[in-house]
């Protein structure tokens, strides 16, 4: 497991990048942390590392926002989805397919869903209030 402290919203979106840069297709980056963690700035870094010119947005009432002319990076939000008709009608497992890229906020709650090779994030609060403690597991190179 890497740790990462950062020290503000740049500093939180300069680390997706770097992870950003190194990904493959089709796999999944499952976030735990509570609401503004900075799950969401932490995608946006992912998406300025793969080389995405987009405005990365909060799915919360989208559930899923898709970016990039063939759907490299989806970006969801399954706080509000609880079974897996739920799920299904997200369209996860077909973006998975495709080897989209996938952000996944509120991942605890779909958990037994998510891939085995996904890389999880942990990310907590730290001394202060734009401090922030960043655990990565599962990624197979360095950031």
């Amino acid at each position: 497991m890497q740790v990462f402290n950062t020290h503000g919203y740049g500093e939180t979106v300069k680390l997706g990048e770097r992870l950003g840069k190194g990904l493959k297709n089709g796999r999944v980056i499952a976030f735990f942390g509570g609401l503004g963690m900075g799950k969401t700035a932490f995608t946006t870094g992912i998406a300025k590392g793969m080389g995405l010119n987009c405005e990365v947005s909060s799915p919360t009432f989208a559930i899923v926002n898709v970016y990039g002319k063939n759907s490299e990076l989806c970006h969801y939000d399954m706080y509000r989805v609880s079974s897996w008709d739920d799920l299904y009608s997200t369209g996860f497992f077909e973006y998975i397919d495709m080897g989209s890229v996938l952000c996944v906020e509120w991942s605890e709650n779909i958990e037994n869903a998510l891939p085995e090779d996904s890389i999880k994030i942990y990310i907590e609060k730290g001394k202060t209030d734009n401090d922030r403690i960043i655990k990565i597991d599962g990624c197979d190179f360095e950031i």
